[in-house]
């Protein structure tokens, strides 16, 4: 039976509210940082009660890390890795973009307030994993298998070791502030990489 062209749809409402409560948060993270963001804060901003916020989100990390993923799923499309038969300019290709965003003041500010929060919150840790990390990792290990079975990886080469030998520098560095984090130096990762793992045809 069709819905009266007045009466109001509620599945359209909601569906407002969560893209102003998104909204307002990652424009108030902006504005004021993570530490002064408050469920009030959010819910004034984006003209909901808190009540609303609480009855999708837990906690106010878990909101800007959904605010976080709406706002970079436009730009990042379907997560894949390129696979254009070169292995090592596929993985200069990805490292050099991790390596921009990392780098870039915007994602600086609220990864940081993600990552101490993820540190504390179970649920949010858990969120995290599945919906961001494991998915990046598997097809991380997806294309260094298909290299692997091409033979420009060992054929004994441990693919869990390589995804957190091309991560895991990146975001080391980041995090404590070592040094810049450029296109030359994830092409200095993937060297390592390569030369760890590789083989002299790879």
């Amino acid at each position: 039976m069709a819905r009266p062209q007045n009466t109001p749809d509620p599945s359209r409402r909601s569906e407002q509210s969560r893209t102003a409560i998104l909204t307002a948060a990652s424009e108030l993270l902006g504005e004021i940082g993570f530490g002064k963001l408050t469920i009030e804060k959010i819910a004034a901003r984006a003209g909901v009660g808190k009540q609303t916020i609480y009855r999708w989100w837990p906690s106010k990390g878990a909101v800007v890390f959904d605010a976080f993923l709406a706002a970079n799923e436009n730009a990042s499309g379907s997560l894949a890795l390129p696979d254009t038969g070169d292995l090592a300019e596929d993985l200069r290709t990805v490292l050099r973009l991790t390596a921009l965003e990392l780098a870039d003041p915007a994602f600086n500010r609220t990864g940081r307030a993600l990552t101490a929060e993820v540190l504390t919150d179970p649920g949010l840790l858990r969120e995290y994993r599945e919906r961001l990390l494991d998915p990046l990792l598997e097809v991380t290990r997806d294309r260094l298998r298909a290299a692997r079975e091409a033979g420009q990886l060992r054929a004994d080469a441990d693919l869990d070791l390589a995804v957190e030998l091309l991560y895991g520098p990146l975001y080391y560095r980041w995090l404590h502030g070592l040094g810049p984090l450029d296109a030359g130096y994830a092409d200095h990762v993937v060297a390592a990489l390569l030369a760890a793992l590789g083989t002299a045809g790879g």
